[in-house]
């Protein structure tokens, strides 16, 4: 199945969804019960982020616009520089008259949404799509720590590694490749042949992970502020993506049956960012309405421990 095919049937699941979740962060209904406070993040002020990186980590170049972009959005907007992350080729999903042809223009696509996500440079690691899970994890983990240490990446965004019924390979070996880099880069025994290089032991400091289905979820985050820019990046994903030129099919379509969606205008440009905004990201509309603001995306957001001996003796040392 096409994911573009994939992603439109899934609609009437992802309307369905919160309740899913609610059922989850308010304690469920099975013999383990898990109660969950959620965080509303919102846009903050000036550029609080100054100094920091980001890693926007996919295995394909439709997951992070469509589940984290107005994040990446964000998180840039207050100060933060951000780099996106493709782990596969894409080889099989997209309009081509080739393999090879597909790929070329699943990438093409990415690093245009890259830079309309104004991340500063796009990395890609082609592992073969659909197949990432036949490639050793320690290799990616391994890849992905030298890329967090030469960057200095303080936050990453990537899929749920405890998401439940995540039925893509790729999306579990992303989510478990990044899990673990998360903590080894900061270590100062993983990998010292880096050090030779000039790297330090440098690694993320929190994590925002998205799931296609139910998560535990304790973070929303307030993209209302960011929504048209974030349709914007989805509509360079014209390859693979949920949006491409769907929106003017849809359009034509009716057309022919003597109907129309006034929500669609009246060109073609206007059809296909419209068709993104009210269908492909509706997920966003709903999860707005669930935690009070206009569009949400939602995370479970997780922090590395830090010691607790280290944060008493910053808040109360004083001179000998």
């Amino acid at each position: 199945m096409k994911r573009r095919q994939f992603f439109e049937s899934g609609l009437a699941f992802q309307a369905a969804e919160p309740n899913i979740e609610r059922e989850y962060e308010s304690g469920g209904t099975g013999p383990v019960a898990y109660q969950m406070q959620v965080t509303v993040e919102r846009r903050a002020a000036g550029q609080p982020h100054k100094g920091k990186v980001l890693a926007a980590i996919q295995p394909h170049c439709d997951d992070i616009p469509i589940f984290a972009g107005g994040t990446v959005l964000k998180l840039i907007d207050e100060g933060y520089t951000g780099y996106l992350i493709t782990l596969s080729d894409d080889s099989m999903a997209g309009a081509g008259s080739s393999i090879g042809d597909i790929v070329y223009r699943n990438e093409r696509d990415t690093v245009d949404v890259g830079r309309r996500l104004k991340c500063k440079e796009s990395f890609f690691l082609n592992y073969p799509n659909h197949n990432m899970d036949a490639w050793p994890i320690v290799e990616i983990r391994a890849r992905l720590i030298f890329l967090f240490r030469l960057l200095k990446v303080d936050t990453v965004l990537v899929y749920d590694p405890s998401a439940l019924y995540e039925r893509n390979p790729d999306h579990t070996v992303a989510a478990k490749a990044v899990e673990s880099a998360f903590w080894m880069a900061a270590s100062p025994w993983d990998y010292p042949e880096h050090f030779r290089a000039g790297l330090t032991a440098y690694g993320p400091k929190d994590a925002y992970y998205f799931a296609r289905g139910p998560q535990l979820v304790n973070r929303a985050v307030d993209i209302s502020g960011f929504i048209d820019a974030k349709v914007y990046a989805n509509l360079a994903n014209v390859t693979q993506g949920p949006s491409g030129n769907t929106g003017a099919r849809l359009k034509a379509r009716l057309a022919k049956e003597g109907k129309k969606l006034p929500i669609l205008g009246a060109d073609d440009e206007t059809a296909n960012r419209e068709y993104t905004r009210h269908f492909a990201l509706s997920r966003d509309r709903v999860r707005g309405k669930q935690y009070g603001v206009k569009y949400a995306e939602v995370f479970h957001y997780v922090a590395r421990d830090e010691s607790p001996v280290d944060d008493y003796v910053s808040k109360n040392a004083v001179p000998l």
